[in-house]
């Protein structure tokens, strides 16, 4: 069997968290209080079980330890005399499920744990205490610890559906996912442009439905698109399942398979076509993206192949739940389907949405038949919720607090702060992401429902789980990058309590904790230091700027002249005023100045309208800036569309009136607008500008009706010298998206940033 172990030599670094000093401990520990004592773990060290029953989990350690010292210690059931480490269960000592008490001492280590889940935990915490001595001896500081998990489910996910990962990488994964003290691992196995695990029942499932005929170059924005020419894809077999469930199960960790339905499923139709609404020809999907092709809800033969399915996944996963998707269905095959419009006349279905509902219930009934439960993402909420499903809620809280109204049992999953396939950082060195922007910070901050809903609806909240989507993970070193140092501070907010939480502290000990990771041949991002800056407007019209860095002892060195920065550059000490457009550069140093990190820049544009007042007619998409005075801020929206500077408008036409405060001459108005037609956004269909002297009395000025540019089309609109105090924006929304485009039916999105005026 091939196993990996993360290699774990913690130094003696100490990291402060609400004014007390704590080892690099991640998570952090409930209680935790140091002595004087040194444990030093050597040839002579055993370890002793209170019965056989922790055996398995002493090999689990004995394991560990030989990984660092080359050697394996004696395991016994009795106390012996001398050096040892005792491993117990006592569920009356330690109450709380997974929990454990850690006493290290001299000669000795005591580890009582609630279970045999928290004496594994108590392990992984022992492992990031102790630090190698010689090749032969490793040596733990003395300390006394209690905790407890804050949330009963802690999850993170993996996508082997769009990118395919080996089973070397599974386990390490896994591994990681154990270390940080995760209990579940999601694994996403079926896909539109995949499907990744040994059916036996259904062959072709293996030899055709695994497979896509190449995949997409680029971000799938980027038109045209461009493909590799390559084919892609492979399987899970179930031996290799049935030994990587083994593997997790002996880490604590219960494997969730998802199987998506009745969406996502192109994979599945292209290698058995009968199971779709129009009997295909199907294939594999080459690029990524919600399509309307899904199992058709009428045809009995689709639930019977589904059943067949599940028979097999449950024999191979042991876990309570099986995640069956149910998100991102469209409703179009459904509404023009015979069979599927006979389902709902002989069933009294309303609509489509009830069809979603009775699909998930009926796969609920059977799931339950076996004596397990379905999660199914928020979207099954629609129509009807199935009796016993648990929700995992993606499109925010909403569906999860009104699940847990209903009384289900809900896992946050918010794609706003644990999707780790977005942007960490607006640098545009980043390698390519799925868009959005999620830093580090962001992730430690959520509160899953905060203070928004009661404790009785905090009940059902059961735990929650970052997402981990592979479509821009090409491989496994990419899908490191990405999720960590991410799944470390939602690991942090997942079991330590949130009066514990401190986003500094927790930064100390992470920057141990990168140094570890790396030594183990994990690649994390590194990016969390880098240079940040917030901007503000000031009375007069200027930009004042702010830099920040979150690098102790860190100096900052800036131009405004854009060239590179260097020591020499002017030193940042405080917030200091951009007067005309410039691009801004700064670079940061280290307390031994020594250069690190990359190179912060940021262009600016002084113009008149900058701090002006800014009125809006409609109300902005939330998941996007509404702060209407993004608009006048000197900071124009990127192509990422995630530097917080655009301002969208879904369905509604966008009317901007800008007062300029005193009347003035002006030659121009400039803005931008973004045209990704694969990202559901739609450049107007008709541009209008407006000048006036009283706010009431508007001279139309200029008038756009062509924006052919896929991507960001900019606007520049000359116009004859005009001395006006208002000027007025419209720009008439695209609406419903057309049929034969991507999101046909749905509402486009009209995305404006920068109104420079000049």
């Amino acid at each position: 069997m091939q196993v990996f172990v993360l290699l774990v030599y913690s130094g003696q670094i100490i990291a402060q968290a609400n004014n007390h000093r704590y080892p690099a401990i991640i998570p952090l520990p409930v209680e935790m209080k140091q002595t004087d004592d040194q444990f030093n773990l050597n040839a002579s060290t055993t370890i002793v079980c209170s019965d056989t029953s922790q055996f398995k989990t002493a090999a689990l350690m004995n394991l560990y330890v030989s990984v660092s010292t080359n050697r394996e210690l004696a395991i016994k059931t009795t106390t012996a005399a001398g050096n040892y480490i005792r491993l117990q269960i006592d569920s009356f000592a330690v109450s709380h499920a997974e929990g454990y008490h850690l006493l290290v001492q001299n000669n000795h280590i005591e580890l009582t744990a609630h279970d045999n889940a928290g004496l594994i935990y108590g392990i992984e915490t022992l492992r990031q205490l102790w630090h190698k001595q010689n090749n032969k001896s490793l040596t733990i500081n003395g300390c006394i610890i209690n905790d407890y998990p804050r949330f009963a489910y802690r999850g993170m996910s993996l996508d082997a559906g769009r990118h395919m990962f080996p089973v070397s990488f599974i386990k390490k994964y896994i591994d990681l996912l154990a270390f940080y003290k995760f209990n579940t691992f999601h694994w996403h196995l079926t896909e539109d442009q995949g499907w990744r695990i040994e059916i036996k029942k259904y062959p072709e499932l293996q030899s055709v439905a695994a497979w896509r005929n190449e995949t997409l170059i680029g971000h799938k924005k980027e038109l045209p698109h461009r493909f590799d020419g390559i084919k892609y894809g492979g399987y899970y077999k179930q031996d290799e399942i049935k030994d990587i469930v083994q593997y997790a199960a002996q880490r604590n960790i219960t494997i969730i398979p998802e199987i998506e339905m009745p969406g996502h499923a192109l994979a599945a139709l292209s290698a058995y076509p009968s199971l779709g609404c129009t009997g295909g020809p199907y294939k594999a999907a080459t690029f990524w993206g919600i399509f309307d092709d899904v199992y058709c809800a009428g045809n009995d033969s689709t639930f019977n192949f589904l059943q067949n399915v599940l028979d097999e996944v449950m024999e191979l996963f042991p876990s309570k739940y099986i995640h069956i998707g149910g998100d991102e269905c469209p409703k179009t095959k459904w509404k023009v389907c015979p069979r599927c419009q006979q389902r709902m006349k002989e069933s009294g279905l309303k609509d489509e949405h009830s069809l979603q509902s009775y699909f998930i219930q009926r796969i609920e009934k059977y799931v339950n038949s076996k004596g397990r439960n379905i999660i199914g993402w928020d979207e099954i909420l629609e129509g009807g919720l199935a009796p016993n499903a648990t929700v995992m809620s993606w499109r925010g809280e909403e569906g999860g607090v009104a699940a847990a109204q209903q009384k289900h049992t809900v896992i946050m999953t918010p794609e706003s702060h644990l999707y780790f396939d977005y942007y960490q950082s607006l640098y545009r060195e980043e390698p390519l992401a799925a868009g959005g922007y999620t830093p580090l910070s962001k992730v430690y901050s959520y509160e899953p429902a905060g203070n928004t809903v009661s404790t009785d609806i905090k009940q059902y909240i059961s735990g929650v789980e970052g997402q981990a989507w592979s479509e821009y993970y090409t491989d496994p070193a990419k899908a490191e990058y990405m999720i960590f140092p991410r799944a470390l501070a939602l690991a942090e907010l997942a079991w330590t309590p949130s009066s514990l939480r401190n986003y500094p502290g927790f930064l100390q000990r992470l920057r141990s904790q990168e140094k570890l990771l790396q030594q183990s041949g994990v690649h994390p991002a590194n990016n969390f230091d880098e240079i940040q800056f917030i901007s503000t407007t000031t009375e007069k019209g200027n930009i004042t700027v702010s830099l920040q860095s979150s690098l102790p002892g860190a100096r900052i060195f800036y131009t405004t002249t854009g060239s590179h920065p260097s020591s020499k550059s002017n030193f940042y000490i405080s917030p200091f005023t951009v007067q005309k457009s410039c691009i801004l550069k700064a670079k940061l140093y280290d307390e031994k100045m020594q250069p690190t990190g990359r190179v912060f820049q940021q262009q600016f544009s002084v113009h008149k309208a900058i701090g002006a007042a800014v009125s809006l007619r409609h109300k902005p998409v939330v998941r996007f800036n509404t702060d209407a005075g993004a608009l006048v801020n000197g900071l124009a929206g990127n192509n990422r569309y995630n530097n917080g500077q655009w301002i969208g408008f879904n369905s509604d036409s966008m009317e901007i009136v800008i007062d300029l405060g005193i009347v003035k001459n002006i030659r121009s108005v400039r803005m931008n607008f973004l045209n990704y037609h694969w990202q559901r956004m739609w450049a107007p269909v008709l541009l209008e500008v407006f000048a006036s002297a009283d706010s009431v009395n508007f001279k139309k000025i200029y008038t756009q009706k062509q924006f052919p540019v896929n991507g960001i089309n900019e606007v520049n609109a000359a116009v004859r010298a005009t001395a006006t105090k208002y000027i007025k924006v419209i720009a008439v929304n695209k609406g419903t998206i057309p049929a034969g485009e991507y999101g046909a039916g749905s509402k486009a999105l009209l995305m404006v940033d920068e109104i420079i005026i000049n």
